[in-house]
This record gives structure tokens, sequence and C-alpha cells, in this order.
């Protein structure tokens, strides 16, 4: 099947021609009809595997083919992380090449300014964070009257991170009548809960089974004791000549403390979390993947939005409290049918965590040991608390947020 079996216009196929783009994907031959027929839609599929472009292209296709060329807001695409506001941006911006729509991006952590400048000069696809697009509501900065998609990507996310709330205000002030899409490559009852409020008998579509691992990203397990799990990622990564390597921690402190950690043997490498301000994040990211720092260390604040094509290694330095995490961390990897390693490093404690993702893949986890860096079952790390505290109030504290007093507005 091509694009032109899909029925997008030639102005798209000529794009996707000069991108690179000849064969849609499993995903995007799925979607792309449905969006296009105005069906509401619950969309699943791996990481990398092109989901962006499985609504973007047919709500282009929508602008190239309208009569009324009034420049009004006509498509919202809300995203959990500035990272994936910024990525869904470049691809509309990419996509849209030869056209005239106008796609602006809004975002917490910078100056509204220049996005109020790129506002007024009209859009008809904004790109934003739950926060950043209710100020811009709440000061009557922007007008949705004339919405007619809102796109949820990565909904789960946005859930997880505690955006139900500012969902909900963000619904309120949106036309009733609309087309409204979920994406995402894991969905969770939460996400099925919400689904039944807001779409109307939706296209339920799953090119893979719920919650897979793209195929052709290998998945191995150490097994460590948790103070030497720096040790052995210095090791690893020295020894196997790792030069472009994604780790991930829960923490905002793990990340500074692992990047001091990795300094210490040798290993260029920077870090980004929350506390980052964007711009700080920004020239991380762009540092990472020019190649000027050997390692990216990071919250799960970029497990989504950060796309790095030839990304061959992710390492999971703490496992993720959600399960879910785990399959967005590794599926950095492994992207546009490319092959990928997963690393994750297991401490005894975290033994129940790899219970969670074995229920969820379906798959039988295996761990390893590194010679040299076997784990010390003597001293089995017995500082574990007697009463071992629930996983929701594990993630809370790793997200900074308080279990007993409800959850903290994230920084978006």
């Amino acid at each position: 099947m091509s694009f032109a079996d899909l029925g997008l216009a030639a102005t798209l196929q000529t794009q996707l021609a000069n991108l690179g783009y000849l064969t849609p994907t499993p995903i995007q031959q799925a979607a792309i009809p449905a969006v296009l027929a105005g069906k509401d839609v619950m969309a699943g599929a791996q990481t990398g595997t092109g989901k962006t472009a499985a609504f973007a292209l047919p709500l282009i296709q929508r602008h190239i083919q309208r009569q009324d060329k009034a420049i009004r807001i006509r498509v919202l695409v809300l995203t959990p992380t500035r990272e994936l506001a910024q990525q869904v941006y470049q691809s509309f911006i990419k996509y849209s090449g030869g056209t005239e729509l106008r796609t602006v991006v809004a975002y917490g952590g910078v100056s509204i300014n220049p996005q109020l400048e790129a506002l007024q000069q009209g859009c008809e696809v904004l790109v934003a964070t739950p926060g950043r697009l209710l100020e811009l509501a709440i000061k009557e900065l922007i007008d949705l009257s004339h919405l007619e998609t809102l796109i949820l990507d990565e909904a789960d996310r946005m859930l997880d991170m505690g955006f139900i709330v500012d969902i909900a205000r963000i619904l309120k002030r949106l036309p009733e009548t609309r087309q409204t899409l979920f994406f995402s490559a894991t969905f969770n009852d939460e996400v099925f809960a919400l689904s039944k409020t807001l779409l109307k008998q939706p296209e339920l579509i799953e090119v893979a089974e719920r919650n897979a691992v793209a195929t052709k990203v290998e998945q191995t397990f150490y097994e460590v004791d948790s103070k030497r799990k720096a040790a052995l990622l210095a090791y690893l990564i020295g020894s196997k000549n790792w030069q472009q390597v994604l780790i991930f921690t829960r923490t905002k402190q793990a990340v500074d403390e692992l990047v001091a950690e990795l300094a210490k043997d040798g290993i260029g490498c920077a870090g980004v979390h929350g506390d980052k301000s964007q711009g700080a994040r920004e020239r991380s990211l762009e540092e990472f993947k020019a190649g000027k720092v050997r390692a990216l260390v990071a919250t799960d604040v970029a497990a989504r939005g950060l796309d790095i094509q030839q990304l061959q290694y992710v390492v999971n330095y703490e496992l993720p409290y959600n399960a879910e995490d785990y399959i967005h961390r590794i599926g950095r990897t492994g992207r546009a049918g490319k092959e990928g390693l997963a690393i994750s490093l297991v401490s005894h404690k975290e033994k129940y965590l790899v219970a969670d993702v074995e229920k969820l893949t379906g798959e039988h986890v295996i761990l390893q040991w590194v010679e040299g860096f076997e784990p010390n079952f003597l001293a089995q790390e017995d500082n574990q608390p007697k009463r071992k505290p629930s996983k929701k109030a594990l993630r809370a504290k790793a997200l900074g947020q308080s279990s007993k007093s409800g959850k903290k507005r994230p920084k978006r």
C-alpha cells in the first residue's frame, strides 16, 4: 500500500517522498482513513511506528481540501511534556511543507511572549501542554470556538502526571461537536475510562498487541547491588564502547548524582529533568543528538518526545514504578524498524517491579549477572523498610508529590 492508496493529496505525497516516506506504516494505514472520515479514534501502536504522522497527515489533508481559508484554530494537540510538544510541532511543520498550514507550539517553562507573537499571526494547528493552554484560554488570548479536532497524544502519560483536572477544564472551553483522537503506545484502565466520556463511537485501532515492546529491541536485565549500579553502568559504556546512551532514573536528584558519578569515570554526559530550565533541557538534548556528550541521563520527562532515529542504547538505571513507562522508555530505541538494546539494572528491592513489567508485556524476564558485579546475597540490601510502601506512594515521591495531600501541579 502507498500513501496514494490512502487518498492523500498530491502535494502531501510529494512532500512525503521528499522526506523519504515511501510506504505508510501499519498504524498509518489503519488510522489515516478513519481520521479522514471524521471518526473519533482510539489508536495504540508501539513507539517509533509513526503515530504522529497517522494523525497529522489526514489533518493536513483536510486543510488542503478546505474551501473556507479563514485562519482559525481548528486543531488542538495536547501533549504531557514540552519535549513531546516540540516533536509534534516539528512533525506538522515538516509534513505540511508546500502548504500554507500554520502551526504554533505553546508550553510552559519559557517566556510566553514569543508564543503570543506567533499566535497573533494566526494558526490552524496549536500544539500545547495543558498548563500553558489553560493560561492562554483563561486570559482569553486564544479563541477555541472554531475547534474541529482534539488530539490527546500520550493520553496515559497525561493522566499519570495528574493532568486530569486541567484536561477537564480545557474540555469545558471546547465545542461539544468535534472529532476527538487518542494516540498512545500504551492504554491503561484510566485511559479507557476517560475515552468513554470523551469519544463518540470511536474506532479502536491496535496494530500490535497492546502494551507490546518493539520486536527489534533486545531487552537485557542485570541484577546488581544498588551501590554498584553506577560502576557497572560506567563499565558497560566503556567496555562496549557505547557512544550514545540514554539513561533513565526515577528522580531529579538521581539524575544529578549519576551525571556526577559518570563524569568521574571520564564519561561526558548531561542531565535532563523538570527542574532544569527549558533552554538548558534543549541544549542538553541537542548536545546529545549531535554526539557532543556520550550519555544523557533523564527522568521520565524525556521518555515521551525524544526522537533520535539512530539511538541504539537505552538504560533503565532504575526501573519505573509504572510498568507502562518501561515501554515508553525503551521505545526511544529501535525506532523506524531499526535494532536497539535496552538494559535494565535491577537491585534486589526492585525485583517486584520486574514482575510488573512481565505482567504488562507478557514476557518472561531472566535476570543475568555481569562478571565482577555479581550481587552480594549475604548482604541482600536488608535496609528495606519492614513494610513496603505502595507503588502509588513511591511514584508520588518520585514525582515530588504528596500521596496524602493530593497531587502537586506538575511542571509543564
